[in-house]
């Protein structure tokens, strides 16, 4: 027996997040075995985590009868030390960046209140709000997926808590100046969160500026570049004021020991990230380079593509039936239905992916 007159009226509103696709989907759907599907999908690491952090998931594994410590203090000291900020503006998060965003929103948002979105982006950050009364003002991005300022903060009421930012941003890649960032904090009464999940693999990031901004919040995560997405770890960026009230509505505990201690392995193997990123750096450039479409730039460790004339549904199902997983973007709010997402793999997976391309654009535009 269901009880919906039970679920707030607000949720029954909020469309379902859509996550990648699998291997195993992938492999039951189209009877592929599972060991030759490349996964471009999810932006994961595909080097996969350092063997560093590995190591430190299996000496911990005995210890998971124990509570972790509940503010994650020896990570953040590793993260201190990473980011260049003092222990009093980092706080660690779990289930990921996600995590944090969810407490932010509990923070923040009462019925009514609004957050502004420019899209396309990352579609979780819509769902927090929503979830607590809050309600999304979406501003479209520019044709080469760039943002307006003076348009971001028309958008403003007098509701408006939450300004999100992506950069790089997902799924387009491109990055938000820093000239662009300051005028919008300048001339907000809003706080503004700036998602960084990508930032290893861009050329800027504005962790700095949270120590000369009072209404400045940066997220970010250890899935991408860390290569750690299993484990679901994030960390925020936060003004001191804020950080106090945070802690109020955090869930405790929310980062498990094994998790803590694998972030800080894997922050101190550097030549595994460094190793990962130019990984990226060179394997983008080549499809860019190479795709038989046209292909956005990236500060990321993906490529957004155009496969115009043709749909993003009609190809993304083509490369399923090769055993390849892309990202279709017709899920993420005003990107329309011919953009592909395509994670930067390794070098033999990234050739596969572009001679893929090739033959579908072939075969479809001959047909």
């Amino acid at each position: 027996m269901s009880r919906p007159e039970l679920i707030k009226k607000e949720i029954f509103s909020i469309a379902e997040y859509v996550p990648g696709k699998s291997i195993e989907e992938i492999a039951a759907g189209y009877g592929l075995d599972p060991g030759k599907i490349i996964k471009l999908g999810s932006n994961e690491n595909p080097l996969g985590p350092s063997p560093a952090a590995v190591e430190a998931l299996c000496r911990e594994a005995s210890k998971v009868n124990l509570y972790p410590s509940a503010d994650a203090r020896e990570l953040r000291i590793a993260l201190s030390k990473y980011t260049g900020l003092p222990l009093s503006n980092l706080v660690a998060s779990g289930p990921g960046m996600d995590g944090l965003l969810d407490g932010l929103c509990r923070l923040l948002i009462e019925k009514g209140d609004e957050v502004i979105i420019p899209t396309p982006t990352f579609a979780y950050y819509e769902l927090p709000a929503r979830a607590c009364g809050g309600k999304a003002v979406f501003v479209p991005r520019e044709a080469d997926y760039s943002v307006v300022p003076e348009k971001i903060l028309a958008a403003e009421s007098k509701r408006t808590k939450l300004i999100f930012l992506c950069s790089p941003n997902n799924p387009s890649g491109n990055s938000l100046s820093e000239g662009k960032l300051r005028q919008i904090l300048e001339n907000t009464k809003a706080l503004v969160f700036v998602d960084e999940a990508y930032v290893e693999f861009a050329s800027r990031n504005f962790a700095a500026l949270v120590l000369e901004y009072d209404n400045l919040i940066i997220g970010r995560t250890f899935s991408k570049a860390f290569g750690l997405a299993g484990l679901r770890l994030g960390y925020g960026l936060l003004p001191e004021w804020l950080l106090r009230e945070y802690l109020r509505v955090a869930t405790p505990f929310n980062v498990s020991l094994p998790a803590q201690k694998a972030g800080i392995a894997a922050l101190s193997d550097q030549k595994h990230l460094i190793k990962s990123i130019e990984l990226v750096q060179k394997g983008r450039v080549n499809l860019i380079n190479a795709l038989p479409f046209k292909v956005y730039p990236s500060e990321a460790n993906f490529v957004l593509v155009d496969v115009a004339p043709l749909k993003s549904k009609t190809v993304v199902e083509a490369l399923l039936k090769k055993g390849i997983i892309v990202r279709s973007c017709d899920s993420f709010r005003a990107a329309g239905d011919t953009l592909i997402r395509v994670t930067v793999g390794t070098a033999e997976q990234n050739e596969k992916l572009i001679e893929a391309f090739k033959a579908i654009k072939t075969e479809f535009l001959r047909s």
